[in-house]
């Protein structure tokens, strides 16, 4: 069987690097390609007119239920997981995976278990590392595994992290992915059958808007003691090789950095809660002091305002904490991190 079936996932930066990969597909292309670049909820569907113009192929963004077509480039819409089944494509609403819906993994881990060997998985420039888990399924099934060299993407923690946890094919600068991906589908596929391991499917399942439980999610790990930071549910603690990932029992999923990514988030949040809180004291101790006052009560107005000054200096403190420079993280093959 031919290599007929690619899926490529991007974030930030993500658009130049698929106008350039896209522009250097020829017309006459025997593959279908699958794209997942990372968006916010609200995002205009665009990503297709976009793609479009700078190629030959026809460019779509994906419909629930459509045929797969040799020759079509399929795009992820914005909040929709991109899911592929045999002959069809699927889009779905399934638990965010690393904070993002569409997710790269998912894509990659459906076509892995139902085309094997015939995909060829590319991760190209982005943040964090959505689309490892992906791409290593992708290698654990047959497929062919090529990711954007992170010397010359415009962010390079995505591909660099899935160098590290992925043994890459190939990998290459951006200019050298289209000649390659048309290289790769003159050839067969590798022979043999490659059993999809049931971690595998169970995660398809749950991106497919299957109940979790139902779905067998509590096979996936053992409880930790950490909580979701989407839905406050315990997390199961996977382990693929030496990597670890998460997924709580209603199906949010998360690696190493999106989790610390989410966990920072939420101490942010946190901490802007309690600046606000405390402004809002030191306007009603304020407010208090000025009606106090009028009435001629000059001692408890200095009351009030000794509090406001103490909910002042508390609120400082606490700005200066969520605002200061903070060394960064280290993140997982984050070359970069102190």
């Amino acid at each position: 069987m031919p290599k007929d079936l690619i899926v490529v996932g991007a974030s930030a930066g993500g658009i130049e690097a698929l106008r350039t990969l896209v522009s250097g597909l020829p017309k006459e292309f025997n593959a279908s390609v699958f794209i997942v670049l990372h968006s916010a909820p609200q995002s205009p569907q665009i990503l297709d007119t976009i793609l479009e113009r700078v190629g030959p192929l026809p460019v779509t963004t994906a419909v629930d239920g459509e045929r797969i077509r040799q020759g079509r480039i399929y795009v992820a819409p914005p909040d929709r997981h991109l899911i592929i089944e045999p002959g069809v494509v699927r889009v779905t609403r399934g638990p965010r995976e690393n904070r993002f819906r569409p997710a790269i993994d998912p894509l990659f881990r459906s076509a892995a278990q139902v085309y094997g060997p015939r995909v060829i998985g590319v991760i190209l420039t982005g943040g964090l590392d959505d689309g490892v888990a992906g791409l290593w399924a992708v290698k654990q099934l047959g497929g062919t595994a090529i990711v954007q060299d992170p010397d010359e993407a415009l962010f390079d923690s995505m591909p660099r992290n899935a160098l590290q946890f992925v043994r890459a094919d190939y990998r290459l600068p951006i200019v050298e992915v289209a000649p390659r991906l048309v290289e790769l589908t003159r050839q067969a596929s590798k022979e043999g059958a490659y059993k999809v391991p049931e971690h595998v499917e169970i995660e398809v399942k749950i991106a497919k808007e299957d109940p979790s439980l139902k779905a067998g999610v509590m096979k996936l790990g053992d409880p930790s003691i950490y909580t979701c930071p989407e839905c406050h549910g315990v997390l199961l603690q996977m382990k693929e090789e030496n990597r670890i990932r998460f997924r709580c029992h209603a199906g949010h999923a998360f690696s190493i950095d999106s989790l610390i990514a989410a966990v920072n988030d939420g101490v942010e949040e946190s901490l802007w809660s309690a600046v606000r809180s405390l402004e809002e004291k030191i306007l009603l101790m304020r407010h208090l002091a000025e009606h106090v006052r009028g009435s001629g009560n000059g001692a408890n107005a200095e009351q009030f305002l000794k509090v406001a000054r103490e909910a002042e200096g508390q609120a400082n403190l606490v700005r200066r904490a969520v605002t200061r420079d903070k060394e960064r993280v280290p993140v997982q093959g984050d070359t970069k991190a102190p």
